[in-house]
């Protein structure tokens, strides 16, 4: 079987919101999930809570009282990657895991970068981020390909629609030193050169495509597939509004744990 992992942007959900979150994402096949913005309240440590008691890996770094951050759920065993300790600001929003394949292990990281307004406080929020963000790769570098997902509050260059103005230079390069300082390419243009999606959107013609996957040359060379899932953005009311996002490496997965499905004992009370 392929390895698959999935990310999606769950919106720091409160407890409703996190039931239906939690339902959705048992029915989904993948073998690891990586949620960004997740918090420190009830809705988080819900799904948290959940998929640990069905057997599940769960990383979940502290996350600081209104402080969001990412977290890794995996049905295959595995250890946690070390850029998250060597993560110096907002370390919540970067964590990894390591997961062994049957072409060697295989670091998938998680990451859920800062937004930004016109203030100067949310831009140099975001900038120092960013930095910490190139020196723990920096730092942890080796020879284990990483495939990188999540929310990265960027556009890549070209985007359609183009959005100007409303991302600075030092955002947009932080997606091109993805690929010209870490070998990352995305692996959504490596399969769809010229497609027009859109992760979130606040209308409809005004689309943005905020979540990505990156993948090392040597995981892109397996690529199978990378695609957005719109319908979690849709329905009455939506689980989130953002799109997930679904990469298919044609690696196997060789330590697959014991798990339950982490919404079998609560069906019930979604009707």
């Amino acid at each position: 079987m392929p390895l698959t992992v999935l990310t999606l942007n769950v919106g720091n959900p409160a407890l409703e919101r996190a039931r239906r979150q939690r339902y959705w994402l048992a029915r989904r096949t993948e073998d690891v999930f990586v949620l960004t913005e997740t918090g420190s309240g009830p809705g988080t440590h819900l799904i948290a809570d959940s998929y640990r008691d069905a057997g599940w890996s769960v990383t979940y770094p502290d996350h600081p009282d209104k402080e969001r951050g990412v977290m890794l759920l995996s049905r295959l065993e595995s250890t946690v990657d070390p850029i998250g300790a060597a993560m110096t600001y907002l370390p919540a929003r970067l964590a990894g895991i390591v997961v062994r394949t049957d072409r060697g292990p295989v670091r998938v990281l998680g990451a859920y970068v800062p937004s930004r307004d016109a203030t100067e406080a949310k831009t140099t929020r975001k900038r120092a981020w960013i930095d910490a963000f190139h020196q723990a790769y920096d730092a942890t570098a080796d020879d284990v390909p990483v495939l990188l997902l999540g929310d990265l509050n960027v556009l890549e260059p070209g985007h359609v629609p183009p959005h100007p103005g409303q991302f600075a230079p030092f955002e947009t390069a932080f997606y091109t030193e993805l690929t010209q300082r870490h070998g990352l390419t995305d692996a959504f243009r490596a399969l769809h050169p010229t497609a027009v999606e859109h992760s979130w959107a606040r209308r409809a013609d005004l689309g943005y495509r905020y979540d990505h996957a990156h993948a090392a040359t040597p995981l892109i060379e397996h690529l199978a597939s990378c695609s957005y899932l719109h319908d979690t953005r849709h329905g009455d009311p939506a689980l989130t509004d953002h799109s997930g996002l679904a990469v298919e490496l044609t690696l196997t997965a060789t330590t697959p744990l014991i798990t339950s499905d982490p919404a079998a004992d609560h069906e019930a009370t979604l009707f």
